[in-house]
């Protein structure tokens, strides 16, 4: 079953379109490794993520595959990836976004084909970076107080 299986903004609803939420394969560290699964839209931090680990490291990995629905332009729409993302679309890099709160999309119209097109987000956080925005989420792998335990990835 997809988490979320939802159209994420009525107000712009697209006829043909695809959710990307569900089984992703998951790395961490710098080099791009892909040793377990996670459910997206859920954190690395989360239960219902599959992987539960409060300090999965700075950057993290997710790869997988996906047919585009029919259509002109096929545009690639992220809620949101904490803190800096990198996006490649088989093998070829066509995003790069600073922001984990704030969405972002691409056009990879020109990039991607109607089937098995590869998708690889690097999400990198650095948990010590105290010049990055958190909110209530604690800047260690253990939170105090009023503070939430800290989260990343898409």
């Amino acid at each position: 079953m997809v988490p979320r299986p939802e159209y994420p903004r009525p107000t712009l609803r697209r006829k043909h379109w695809v959710n990307l939420n569900g089984e992703w394969d998951f790395g961490a560290g710098v080099n791009r490794r892909f040793d377990r699964r996670i459910t997206v839209p859920f954190c690395p931090q989360s239960e219902l993520s599959g992987i539960a680990d409060k300090n999965p490291g700075d950057v993290v990995w997710y790869r997988r595959r996906f047919d585009a629905p029919d259509g002109e332009r096929l545009l690639l729409h992220f809620g949101a990836v904490d803190y800096w993302a990198t996006v490649w679309i088989n093998g070829e890099e066509v995003a790069r976004h600073e922001g984990g709160h704030t969405p972002f999309s691409i056009d990879v119209s020109s990039i991607a084909g109607r089937a098995n097109n590869e998708l690889i987000v690097r999400a990198e956080d650095p948990l010590a970076d105290k010049t990055i925005p958190r909110g209530k989420q604690h800047w260690t792998t253990q939170p105090e107080r009023i503070f939430y335990t800290a989260t990343t990835g898409i």
